[in-house]
């Protein structure tokens, strides 16, 4: 049977820890994974308050983007007024952070995909801050999410072409950014590429962990 011990799981931006129970993690970094699981479980600790008609309100905002009041209220179910009331309410609950557009980029322009992953040699607050906020002025990288396990990051990179691409890895390395190592995935096929399902998501809340208590 796996050995089990108390992880204490410390939050990068304020430092407050939360004790739970896990199995043995064989990957001796622990300082990365507490870094990297931490913000999830604390987000799943303050989930808000929503009942089925929210939810299905966010889904075919999700699915469908902006829609006319009546329109909105006929795909979920409700009369307008309170429909409108309950899109209102949710809006100013940071709930829904804006509308976007699904466009053919094939179509549009010629480009590069690249998956990277990234491990940094050094775990400080200070290494992952910089390296997150190098991250988020580039806007060749479309995607990063912080792991943990073998690598810190994975990032999707969109570039005209594979230069452009070799161009900013090596603007990145020359940043002083603990970049130890890094493993690129060419894409040679979009297989499916989609939002999650978040009625199925949402039926499970009552299950969730509750860390901390």
């Amino acid at each position: 049977m796996q050995s089990q011990q108390m992880v204490q799981f410390l939050d990068k931006s304020d430092s407050q820890p939360v004790n739970c129970w896990c199995g043995a993690f064989p990957h001796k970094r622990f300082e990365a994974v507490r870094a990297a699981l931490w913000p999830m479980m604390r987000e799943t600790m303050k989930k808000a308050a929503l009942d089925a008609a929210d939810i299905r309100i966010l889904s075919v905002l999700q699915r469908h983007g902006p829609l006319s009041k009546s329109k909105l209220a006929d795909m979920v179910g409700l009369s307008p007024s309170p429909c409108w009331a309950r899109l209102d309410r949710l809006k100013k609950s940071g709930l829904i952070l804006g509308y976007r557009s699904d466009l053919n980029l094939a179509k549009i322009a010629d480009f590069t995909k690249v998956i990277v992953t990234v491990s940094l040699n050094s775990h400080r607050k200070v290494d992952f801050d910089r390296f997150e906020d190098y991250v988020r002025l580039r806007s060749e990288i479309t995607d990063c999410v912080s792991t943990g396990g073998g690598m810190d990051y994975v990032m999707t990179v969109v570039t005209s072409n594979l230069q452009d691409f070799q161009d900013l890895m090596e603007a990145m390395l020359d940043s002083e950014l603990a970049i130890e190592r890094y493993v690129t995935y060419i894409v040679t096929r979009q297989i499916k590429e989609g939002q999650p399902d978040i009625i199925r998501l949402a039926s499970k809340r009552d299950s969730w962990p509750q860390f901390g208590a």
